[in-house]
């Protein structure tokens, strides 16, 4: 157990933050305090006699929505995290939780508590501005050839090409102090493009070597996160330090407490994360132009002998796998000829020896190339630290970074090729391999991914980590714990608990059923009816929030409404998630109707109290796509074991989205609304009633 004197703390804080805010305690919220005392006590107690081996130090916890999740784990876990010396790394699925802990949870709870912890936001490279590409785009912006872009090809920030206003404003905002370079938090969505031209990556950064490196927004911020008690990450960003080997972005998982908010969310993320591809000719067009660039730059080169030899080399090594990719690009095109769709995923994740053989050769050569690569790129550090090099430097600046590009571009490959050229070990999941024609390109993308993430999470971060607390609103599945299970790895001895949440479900809110609605299997005729359903779904209550499956039926259904309902309307993608909130709450808070059109992230996580979010509308259950080939794999995996793949993946997959879409409606206890569901196979199919089981008690209208 805790010692008196934490548990003291613990009491005291939750005291405060009820006065504070003038709450009742909720069951639920003090439960999961509870449970998580209880469980870091045992944890310490076990750590401090040895006995750890055996002790559990995972713990899922699903506390259901208004449970107050956030409030009862940062209470618990910061007392704790002091005792032990860890550090509390909250890692959040949506940069809208993030948002929401950082503006509100956790100046609330300070505010309450008097306590003097330190919390910093963590996010990765890319999220960040850095100041040496804006001063490049700022040149392309006043002229076209000023610091003579070397590689213009993988630049993608061009004067002509629209971007300028928004790159000069960029600039203009940097430097009077009233942005801090983080994309999340510029007023408006940044085209992908834009944004590329003015950020980096780690191979891409010259790190203390950088002339700007006093000003770059990213070293600023993780200045931040050295003397935290609590980093607030996110999902991506912990798998991302986890395949770097762990404490390079975050701190060490043994000197770390992890908290994963929306952790049914985990295992998918993690799987993003180690997922491979190559497209083949679009590969081989890079490295006869990559060639064609570095001999073009050779004879300014001549007086730099050891980045010379080191760019001859990489010429040399690039020709090599670029002609062996030449020669293997008919065999994969073969498997695709007598297919019925574009796309042909290897059975069982095996691929012939005949093919192996090729992946393997393939795996080797990329491996040579990104040695050569990296002999380059240290030479351009040394250049870079050399104040009497005979390169211009800021010739070497774009150097350094394009050379950096074409790292990642390589070692993805060499990673590509080594999983498909691998064998997967006896019981284990097996990798899902499969080629498939590119669309509108006259091209093969060859793509692996793991189809559970339960080997990655286990051997990087289960067995590694002091502690961690997975929780959620829905952790269980149609009653079970046994996807998180499944997905994530999770240690055997598992704590698994759930809580009560805080509503009266059945006096608070209506689930509805309309005949409007029609099958979405029927996917013509589905749109039709949620587009003739829409106007007057939306003309009562001033928030409502509609949910898609997927974007090409939200824009068009955004398309074909009328020019009244359209001008309601905040469609996720347009602007960013932070600017779309804010807007809703501003016409909200005027007394206006808003309307917001969003997809899976809009599902999860999303916090709408009140008027902003009076009627929750799903377009459709959230079935993955049929012919997803992860699903296929995974659902192979699971027959050739005996189980039912529908029963085992689909339906627990499809129920956990369903769940965590109507929890958008309630929450706070004073919340009232609906929820609205255009999809009739929740009560024409048999496993609807399964599906109805999984949801939250509301009263229900079914037409």
């Amino acid at each position: 157990m805790l010692s008196e004197q934490l548990k003291s703390v613990i009491r005291q804080g939750y005291r405060q933050f009820l006065e504070y805010g003038e709450l009742r305690p909720r069951l639920g919220q003090r439960q999961m305090i509870g449970i998580l005392a209880t469980f870091f006590g045992k944890l310490i107690a076990a750590d401090q006699s040895d006995t750890n081996k055996t002790t559990p130090h995972i713990c899922a916890v699903e506390a259901g929505t208004g449970t107050g999740k956030t409030v009862a784990y940062l209470l618990a876990l910061l007392p704790v995290a002091r005792e032990t010396k860890k550090t509390v790394v909250i890692a959040t699925a949506t940069v809208a939780l993030q948002t929401q802990l950082l503006a509100k949870d956790i100046p609330e709870l300070v505010a309450a508590t008097g306590w003097d912890y330190r919390f910093a936001l963590a996010k990765g490279r890319g999220r960040y501005l850095c100041p040496l590409r804006l001063e490049q785009a700022m040149d392309a912006v006043h002229s076209v050839g000023a610091g003579q872009l070397l590689f213009p090809d993988e630049i993608p920030f061009r004067a002509d090409q629209g971007g300028v206003a928004l790159v000069r404003a960029m600039d203009a905002a940097l430097r009077d102090g009233q942005w801090q370079g983080d994309r999340d938090e510029w007023p408006e969505s940044v085209p992908d493009d834009t944004w590329r031209a003015v950020t980096i990556d780690r191979k891409q950064c010259a790190g203390h070597r950088c002339r700007l490196v006093r000003e770059c927004c990213y070293f600023r911020a993780r200045d931040l996160i050295e003397d935290a008690d609590c980093i607030i990450a996110n999902h991506d960003l912990v798998m991302a330090d986890l395949a770097l080997g762990g404490g390079v972005i975050l701190p060490a998982p043994e000197d770390t407490i992890y908290v994963f908010d929306e952790a049914h969310r985990l295992g998918a993320t993690a799987l993003g994360h180690f997922a491979r591809q190559c497209q083949l000719r679009a590969t081989t067009t890079w490295l006869e132009k990559l060639g064609k660039q570095i001999v073009t730059l050779q004879p300014k080169l001549e007086n730099a002998m050891q980045l010379s030899r080191a760019g001859a080399a990489v010429v040399a090594m690039g020709s090599e796998v670029e002609a062996l990719l030449q020669l293997q690009i008919p065999v994969f095109e073969r498997y695709l000829q007598d297919v019925p769709s574009e796309r042909y995923r290897y059975p069982d994740g095996v691929v012939d020896s005949a093919c192996r053989a090729v992946c393997v050769q393939l795996s080797e050569g990329f491996t040579r190339f990104c040695g050569d690569l990296d002999k380059l790129h240290r030479e351009l550090e040394t250049s870079l630290d050399d104040p009497h090099s005979p390169v211009p430097r800021s010739e070497l600046e774009q150097y350094f970074q394009t050379v950096g590009l074409w790292q990642r571009r390589a070692e993805s490959a060499a990673l590509l090729w080594r999983d498909m050229g691998a064998v997967d070990g006896d019981g284990e999941p097996p990798l899902a391999r499969w080629i498939a024609w590119e669309a509108g390109a006259d091209d093969i993308r060859v793509s692996a991914s793991p189809i559970t993430a339960q080997s990655l999470l286990r051997e990087q971060l289960w067995e590694r980590c002091y502690g961690a607390v997975l929780t959620s609103a829905t952790l269980r599945s149609l009653g079970s714990f046994e996807r998180l299970r499944r997905d994530c790895g999770v240690p055997e001895n598992l704590l698994c608990e759930t809580v009560a949440g805080a509503f009266d479900y059945a006096q608070a809110a209506v689930l509805a059923v309309p005949e409007a609605g029609v099958e979405a299997s029927d996917v013509a005729n589905h749109t039709a009816a949620v587009v003739a359903a829409l106007p007057d779904l939306c003309a009562s209550g001033l928030g409502t929030l509609v949910l898609f499956a997927s974007r090409r039926q939200l824009q068009d259904v955004a398309e074909r409404l009328d020019s009244d309902l359209r001008a309601r309307l905040l469609i996720q993608g347009d602007l960013s998630v932070a600017e779309i909130v804010a807007r809703h709450r501003q016409r909200v808070d005027a007394g206006d109707p808003s309307v917001i059109f969003g997809l899976a992230s809009f599902a999860e996580g999303m916090d709408l109290p009140g008027a902003y979010c009076e009627h929750v509308i799903i377009a459709k259950l959230p079935f993955a796509v049929p012919d997803d080939p992860l699903q296929e794999a995974l659902a192979e995996w699971v027959e050739s074991r005996g189980g039912n793949a529908f029963r085992e993946v689909t339906l627990p997959d499809a129920s956990l989205k369903l769940v965590q879409a109507c929890g958008r409606l309630l929450r706070t206890e004073q919340d009232r609304g609906r929820v609205t569901i255009l999809d009739r196979r929740l009560l024409s199919k048999g496993y609807g009633r399964q599906l109805l089981a999984d949801l939250p008690p509301f009263r229900r209208e079914f037409d």
